[in-house]
Formats: C-alpha cells, sequence, structure tokens
C-alpha cells in the first residue's frame, strides 16, 4: 500500500493568524486525506485514528461521497426548507425506513440536533397540558454539546465557566446508577437525554440494565427517553443506530458527525405520539438538510446497503481493542485497561501523565490520536480501518508511548 510509509521529514506548519483562539490546534497543517490517511504540507504521511472526532466514516475522500457531493452541487445547492427537495425528502425516507421511527429533523450539527430535542421533550408535554413537565435530565460525564441549551445538559464545569447563568430546568444524575435514576425521574421530567456511549468524558458504555431501567421508568412516568447518538451512532459501535445494539428503542435520538461523512448535518429522529410536537413556527433552520450534504449521507447510507460495515467495524474493533489490551498489560504502570464498543475505544491512562501528552509524539511517529478528557487516549477511526493499518497503528502507537515516557522522565 502506497500510503504506508516510515521515512519522514521535517514538518512545516502554516499558521493561520486570523483564526479565533478558541481550539488548541496542534502543530501540523493537513492538506489532502486518502483512506485512513492523512497527509501534511510536508508530506508526510498519518495515519488516522481520529476520523475528524468520529466523522469520517468511510475514510477520507471516499470516491462514490465524492462524486454525489459534486454531483448534487452541480445541480442544486440550496434552497431553504421554504420548498421540498429531494435529497432531504428521500433521506428522511430512508432514515425512517432503517429505524423504523416515524418523523425526521435536519439540522447542521450534534448540538442543533440535541437542541432540538430538548425543545421537542417541552412541547411534547406542553401540548400534552402537561405544563409542569419540563425538566431535562441528563447524565453525569455527559456531553451534548456547545449551544446554551445543549452546553447545560452537558456536565462538565469548565465548559460551563464564563457562561452563566445557564438556562434553568436542567437536571443530572448519576451515570449507570440505576437507583439513581429511579430517584430522579418524576412527574416534572420532560425526558431522560444519554449518550449509549459518553465520548467525551473518556470512551464509557452504558450498561443494557441501566438503558432498560430507563425505558421503563420513562414509561411509567411520563417522559420521553431520547439517546444522544451523535458520536456513537451511524455503526461506530457495530450497529447502524447505536440503540440497536442495545436493543432499546428510545421515543427519539439525534444522529449527526458521521452522517454525511464530513459534511455537516444533524439530525433528530422521532417516533409515537411525540413526532407530532413541533408544528411550523415551533423550531427551524436556514441549512438543515440541504441538498448538498442530505446526498452525501444519501450516497453513505447507499455504500452501507451494499458493504457489510457492521461485521468490519466488530471484526477490526476487536482487533485494535486486541492490541490496546496488550499495550495495557505491558505498561501497567501507564495504562487501565481499554475500553468501549465496536471501533469506538478508549485507553485510561495513568497519573501524572496526561492523554493530551501522546498526541504531538503520536505526530512524531505517523500517527494522529486524540484525548478525550484529561486521562483517556480515544481511538474512533475511520469504520474502514483495515487489519493491516491495526498492525501499523499498533506499533506506531508503541513508539509513541516510548517517546511520551521518555520524554516525561527527562522533565
Amino acid at each position: 500500500m502506497s500510503s504506508i510509509v516510515s521515512s519522514r521529514g521535517p514538518r512545516l506548519v502554516t499558521r493561520h493568524p486570523h483564526l479565533m483562539a478558541n481550539y488548541r490546534r496542534l502543530e501540523i497543517n493537513i492538506v489532502r486525506g486518502e483512506g485512513c490517511w492523512l497527509y501534511d504540507e510536508s508530506g508526510n504521511a498519518y495515519l488516522d485514528l481520529v476520523a475528524g472526532i468520529a466523522v469520517c466514516a468511510l475514510g477520507h475522500a471516499h470516491p462514490r461521497i465524492a462524486r454525489a457531493v459534486a454531483d448534487q452541487a452541480a445541480t442544486l445547492v440550496h434552497v431553504s426548507n421554504l420548498v421540498h427537495h429531494e435529497p432531504a425528502g428521500m433521506l428522511a425516507d430512508r432514515l425512517a425506513e432503517l429505524s423504523g421511527f416515524d418523523a425526521v429533523f435536519f439540522c447542521n450539527s450534534g448540538s442543533e440536533a440535541n437542541e432540538a430535542a430538548i425543545k421537542l421533550a417541552r412541547k411534547h408535554a406542553w401540548r400534552r397540558g402537561d405544563r409542569n413537565r419540563n425538566v431535562i435530565l441528563a447524565a453525569t460525564g455527559s456531553f451534548h454539546g456547545r449551544t446554551m441549551g445543549a452546553l447545560t445538559a452537558t456536565d462538565n464545569a469548565a465548559y460551563h465557566e464564563g457562561f452563566e447563568p445557564l438556562p434553568r430546568g436542567f437536571a443530572h444524575t448519576a451515570f449507570n446508577d440505576v437507583a439513581a435514576l429511579e430517584a430522579a425521574i418524576d412527574e416534572t421530567t420532560a425526558c431522560f437525554v444519554v449518550e449509549p456511549v459518553q465520548g467525551e468524558s473518556g470512551v464509557v458504555p452504558a450498561s443494557k440494565k441501566y438503558l432498560q431501567a430507563a425505558r421503563r421508568l420513562c414509561d411509567e412516568r411520563g417522559a420521553l427517553l431520547i439517546f444522544d447518538e451523535v458520536q456513537c451512532g451511524m455503526g461506530r459501535i457495530g450497529r447502524l443506530f447505536a440503540h440497536q445494539y442495545y436493543d432499546v428503542r428510545p421515543d427519539a435520538f439525534t444522529l449527526a458527525k458521521s452522517l454525511a461523512n464530513g459534511l455537516p448535518i444533524g439530525t433528530l429522529i422521532v417516533r409515537g405520539a411525540a413526532a407530532a410536537a413541533l408544528q411550523p413556527g415551533d423550531h427551524g433552520t436556514t441549512f438543515g438538510g440541504s441538498p448538498v450534504p442530505a446526498a452525501a449521507a444519501l450516497e453513505h447510507l447507499a455504500i452501507r446497503d451494499v458493504v457489510d460495515l457492521d461485521a468490519h467495524v466488530t471484526a477490526i474493533g476487536n482487533l485494535l481493542r486486541a492490541e490496546l489490551a496488550a499495550i495495557a498489560r505491558d505498561h501497567p504502570d501507564t495504562f487501565d485497561e481499554p475500553r468501549g464498543l465496536g471501533l469506538m475505544l478508549g485507553l485510561p491512562v495513568r497519573e501524572p501523565l496526561e492523554a493530551r501528552e501522546f498526541i504531538p509524539h503520536g505526530l512524531d511517529h505517523g500517527l494522529f490520536i486524540n484525548a478525550a478528557g484529561r486521562n483517556t487516549l480515544r481511538f474512533v477511526p475511520p469504520l474502514i480501518l483495515s487489519a493491516e493499518e491495526v498492525r501499523i497503528a499498533a506499533q506506531r502507537l508503541r513508539e509513541t508511548i516510548a517517546a511520551t515516557r521518555g520524554s516525561a522522565r527527562s522533565r
């Protein structure tokens, strides 16, 4: 494979000084991608285990996605939601068919999809005449986005700092704790929103028992159950939708990230009576479901129709997890056992090291990796990652670990 190279040159870094400084960008300028590989402006190749933060499920520059985007861009780029257009309508039909749900709302990101879910939950209770049922319940350790409602549902004080006062009517309950959930859901709960696998807090899967209890309690007490599948959905854990893996059906779920394989799109998918909660004027977006990202998403789903991606994700995920487990056994003073599902895996880092310390050394060894929180290396590669690429990743990760540990000892 021509992309697999071991020799490396110096990294030139072209900086763009007018970009707002709200990101800690790495000292690298990526100019091209192909499959599971990224290339910088100096021509160095990096095996990508980040995939745009769980976005590029089919890898970079997939020819069918590129062709679908180009064809749609040459036909109709934007027309707004004042009228019908085929790409969004066809995508909604396909998602409804695949999920068995009733209604689909399109937006531009995971945060926006979760904002729509929050508004849906409150409006659904309001339309039923249940005006005191307005609390949005989320889990500790959650991440639901950066817009104000999604931010308030997110359980991370560092993300809240400087943005107070936050919206009222939100509460949190302990993740994976059935007893705490039973105490938290009451007659004021509009919905319980939960990630089947928490991503930003360190790749922590929910237990099946916990999600089953959430379904039972929401049914008994009149609340909606909403799954945030923004990061763990679209095949990332070995089933197209994360709730299918758990065999627990929410009332609604959100998708974004990999749906259009890199183009901005988000969606809220709803079933039952709640599907009619948002009526004209209740919510909207200018760009949501625009023809180009919708065409990319349709092509993504069409590719899945002819490729058994779920079986591949399960097999390659097991292989990658085994390699991470071997690394943890070889370095028990540095790592705990890996956790996660499919190709959404985390390798916990022991103090005093922090996960972010490994990232620049990874670049030095041709490996692009990512940290989730302070103490977890997160692996969310393209779902097309091959067994050979897993082998290369493991070798480069071992080299990265050696360099990071050496650097730490020299401090």
